[in-house]
């Protein structure tokens, strides 16, 4: 097998399955990146919609090409036109996508949404708060009961610790009033 080939599997292989996917996944969501503490669940969720997104693209492609051609449309490997037409998709996706910022260093600020309450947190985010709120008043109790805490050092952190308690229970009384509506 030579490497030319090899190569054109490849190739044909991400049009098909990969590229135009992953260009219309990153100029629909040009927010999304693939730094930070969610980084890895964020690959997935990339790396998943452009696997689904490539292969509707394809269905579509191919559905368009068999509907519109009037002896329908023969696959062959003399006649590429789905992966021309496939790689023009991703091509124009990806432009988009750069156009808006999908990969610049910073990245675009993700759409805003209006005060009364449309981008409020929802369980998930009340509760990873919760929990770490738990861990810092957990943490701040056992640095109180160190014998090596002097006078004002203690003051500090019973300061700090009321203000954590204040805080996670006002996020339960948010999850709670959530709850019940």
């Amino acid at each position: 097998m030579s490497y030319w080939v090899v190569l054109e599997t490849v190739v044909g292989l991400l049009l098909l399955f990969f590229l135009p996917g992953y260009g219309l996944t990153r100029a629909v969501f040009p927010e999304w990146r693939l730094r930070g503490p969610g980084r890895l669940r964020r690959a997935v969720e990339t790396v998943t919609l452009s696997f689904v997104l490539s292969v509707v693209l394809t269905v579509l492609v191919g559905y368009v090409l068999l509907s519109a051609s009037p002896g329908g449309f023969q696959a062959s490997w003399n006649d590429p036109l789905l992966e021309a037409i496939l790689a023009a998709v991703a091509g124009l996706a990806l432009l988009v996508a750069a156009m808006e910022g999908a990969f610049g260093r910073p990245g675009p600020t993700p759409p805003s949404h209006d005060a009364a309450g449309a981008a409020e947190e929802g369980a998930w985010e009340l509760s990873r708060d919760l929990e770490r709120l738990m861990r810092e008043e957990r943490r701040i109790s056992k640095a109180l009961a160190a014998p090596s805490v002097d006078a004002d050092e203690g003051a500090r952190l019973r300061a700090r610790l009321e203000r954590v308690r204040a805080d996670s229970a006002a996020l339960r009384a948010r999850r709670e009033a959530e709850y019940a509506q």
